[in-house]
């Protein structure tokens, strides 16, 4: 695997853009600014990898090696030894067509030899957990899926994914599927939140809509937690996600919200809010949000045997990087630890992350999660 990896920032690329005529993906994450305004750098490397599928989205922060910034472009291109790429793409109009949309991409893919699919999606339009469960509806045994939902800082106004045209746009959900005996992926994706305060049931909602908790409006209730922080909604509301489950024996997850409305005193998760599940307000803790970093890579490292990966795909929650914010590249740091000197590190802060938590679980839609998806060709 030839991986390259440099930056763009203010003007002036942080290292040399060398072309490679044969890269087959580069990932382009970025922030919305410039995925919107910088056509012409979209195009310079696009001139650069003339063979290569661009796949990436807007983002609340870019990740490459161990840094993490804000207003960059963060590119990592990469020509595989033998591994095929396919890609599949769609437009998601209403956030209740999410899990057709799913389905969509799913069913452009060919199957035979397919071993994994990443997936990127708007991060405002979109019901994540419908999403994940569309993709996976026709999906052969074994085939794994990671991703995340694309970012717009904390600003909740716009995000963007790369579409079939290499043109980043609104609405777009895109995937792209990975074949090849030698290509080994591993996935692992965990939090480190603390819950606090009693378990609530859901007692209205509708889809990634809630209305209520015991009976309670919900937003009501998460102002009264916010105090001061409640003006800053939705974006202050990732500093408090709630843990949900479905029932006493399931895994928890962590959702965390997308928009609220004063009208009908509702709040828009990233994923579904099942009515009469347990529900729980969760804070942060410093130390296990970075010590979960460092787990999602033990684990992601583990599933391919415990081999060096070539390139590790880093996705975590912008509420991590609110919390954490000059300490921000310390659970990058904790991941650099496990995985080696010798891996390519990038990713993006999301709106949501897609992933089993640990090898062989169910693949599904986190928020405040690290979640690692790593590359090795054997």
């Amino acid at each position: 695997m030839k991986i390259q990896q440099t930056k763009w920032t203010s003007g002036n690329w942080a290292g040399e853009l060398k072309e490679n005529q044969n890269a087959q993906i580069v990932f382009m994450f970025g922030s919305t600014s410039i995925l919107s305004e910088k056509q012409p750098l979209i195009e310079t490397v696009r001139k650069a990898f003339p063979k290569a599928v661009l796949f990436g989205c807007s983002t609340s922060g870019e990740i490459l090696d161990t840094q993490v910034t804000d207003e960059t472009l963060a590119i990592t291109s990469v020509e595989f030894k033998s591994t095929r790429l396919q890609t599949a793409y769609a437009t998601i109009k209403d956030a209740k067509d999410s899990f057709l949309v799913g389905q969509n991409l799913t069913k452009q893919l060919s199957k035979e030899e397919l071993v994994h699919i990443l997936v990127l999606s708007d991060g405002l339009n979109i019901n994540g957990s419908d999403l994940v469960k569309g993709l996976l509806d026709e999906l052969p045994e074994g085939v794994t899926v990671t991703g995340g939902l694309s970012g717009d800082g904390a600003r909740f106004q716009k995000t963007l994914v790369f579409d079939a045209k290499g043109q980043a746009r609104q609405e777009t959900v895109a995937a792209i599927g990975f074949y090849g005996k030698q290509l080994k992926v591993g996935y692992a994706s965990l939090g480190g939140w603390d819950p606090f305060g009693p378990e609530r049931v859901i007692t209205r909602s509708k889809d990634n809509i809630l209305y209520e908790l015991d009976g309670k409006s919900a937003l009501e209730l998460y102002k009264q937690y916010l105090g001061e922080h409640a003006k800053g909604l939705p974006g202050t509301g990732l500093l408090f996600p709630l843990s949900l489950r479905a029932d006493s024996g399931a895994t928890p997850v962590v959702r965390t919200i997308l928009a609220v409305n004063e009208k009908d005193q509702s709040i828009t998760f990233a994923g579904t809010m099942p009515q009469g599940a347990m529900a729980r307000f969760m804070k942060a803790n410093f130390d296990r949000l970075i010590d979960g970093a460092a787990g999602a890579a033990k684990a992601s490292y583990s599933t391919v045997g415990s081999a060096n990966p070539d390139l590790a795909i880093l996705i975590s929650c912008v509420g991590r990087k609110l919390i954490l914010k000059q300490r921000i590249e310390e659970e990058v740091e904790s991941v650099r630890d496990v995985l080696g000197a010798k891996t390519a590190l990038t990713g993006f802060y999301s709106y949501g992350e897609i992933s089993p938590f640990t090898p062989g679980a169910k693949c599904e839609l986190h928020n405040q999660t690290m979640t690692i998806t790593t590359f090795t060709e054997t």
